[in-house]
């Protein structure tokens, strides 16, 4: 079990669950736009969100994105530690620090005392592209020993100036490279990990890039926050990082069982199963809910389901509990959806 660190009101590591990250990409001097996406990416299911904080005019934004948030909020420093430390006295509940850029022990120590002071974590965040030229020639270039000595260096001064409130993230764009890296530091520190690809992509095949990488780890039970980085818009990392916590029964929600249809389908799976998605995406509980086009394997499905849709010659069966409830032919995710709510009631919820 891992270190427990405080991020305002979120627990990272010890036995708390799986926390999803994100990270605007508004102007942070722009302060209302800022918050604005904070609350955005709340609403889609964030528990933390990180910004940059990259000049003075960044650092006089935060104080008014600090008190308007409705999650705790990260600094992502890259350079200056000055920022990092104007950042923590305007309230900021964490602070990502990148070893490869800010290398100066005196800077170091007086992040490390400015933090244990106002009790803000910091995030060791390392990079392929950022590993220290001495490291990557020792080790021939950039490979997990390698990012996981540089995240070593920078927790070594940490600890040297007595400071132990440490989240480590270790990251390539390789998705292979970034699970054996993580592997590696799981064995070697005991502070929490927060796991990512790093510039995967585009949603799409950098979704896929992220899960397969992100997923892995979940699986040997490796990672204790997270964030899918996806290029664009940040609110559909938060939709795909809760995905993949879904999947992996880390976090509740409904689980949406589709079949992938063929000639045998009368009814428009896809669309039903897309509505009920949208109409069940604010459910907390967990549920297992089951779209299936025809008689093949709906039947079956609808056994190990709370709720299922069976197709059939234009029309539906309804099973709750795989017990057959009634016959559609119109209304079939609404009806899905009362059902489904009707089934919660009755768990005594």
């Amino acid at each position: 079990m891992k270190n427990k660190v405080i991020v305002g009101n979120v627990e990272i590591g010890g036995l708390a669950p799986v926390s999803v990250q994100s990270m605007t990409n508004t102007k942070t001097e722009d302060a209302k736009a800022t918050i604005e996406q904070i609350k955005e990416l709340h609403l889609a299911g964030c528990d933390i969100v990180r910004v940059s904080v990259y000049s003075e005019a960044a650092c006089s934004a935060i104080k008014t994105i600090v008190e308007n948030s409705p999650v705790p909020l990260v600094a992502d420093i890259h350079f200056n530690a000055d920022f990092a430390i104007k950042a923590m006295e305007a309230g900021i509940s964490k602070v990502r620090i990148n070893p490869g850029n800010i290398e100066k022990e005196s800077d170091i120590q007086r992040l490390a005392d400015c933090a244990k002071s106002h009790r803000v974590p910091i995030r060791i965040g390392v990079n392929t592209g950022s590993v220290p030229k001495d490291i990557l020639s020792r080790f021939g270039g950039s490979s997990p020993k390698a990012l996981v000595e540089s995240a070593k260096r920078h927790i070594q001064l940490l600890e040297k100036y007595g400071f132990y409130d440490i989240v480590i993230s270790i990251k390539s764009s390789d998705v292979k490279e970034m699970v054996l890296a993580n592997r590696l530091a799981d064995k070697v520190f005991p502070y929490p990990l927060h796991i990512g690809v790093t510039e995967s992509g585009l949603p799409g095949q950098g979704t896929i890039k992220s899960a397969i990488g992100i997923g892995a780890l979940l699986l040997d039970g490796i990672g204790n926050t997270l964030r899918v980085s996806l290029s664009g818009s940040p609110i559909p990392e938060a939709a795909a990082a809760i995905s993949i916590l879904k999947a992996l029964h880390l976090r509740q929600g409904v689980d949406l069982i589709v079949c992938p249809t063929c000639g045998r389908t009368d009814v428009d799976v896809a669309s039903i199963a897309k509505e009920i998605e949208e109409k069940t995406r604010h459910i907390k509980y967990s549920a297992k809910v089951a779209v299936m086009g025809c008689i093949v394997n709906g039947p079956g499905e609808a056994k190990g389901a709370d709720i299922a849709l069976c197709g059939g010659k234009n029309s539906a069966a309804l099973y709750v509990n795989g017990v057959f409830v009634k016959k559609l032919t119109e209304s079939y995710a609404q009806e899905v959806l009362d059902a489904l709510n009707a089934w919660h009631k009755e768990q005594g919820a």
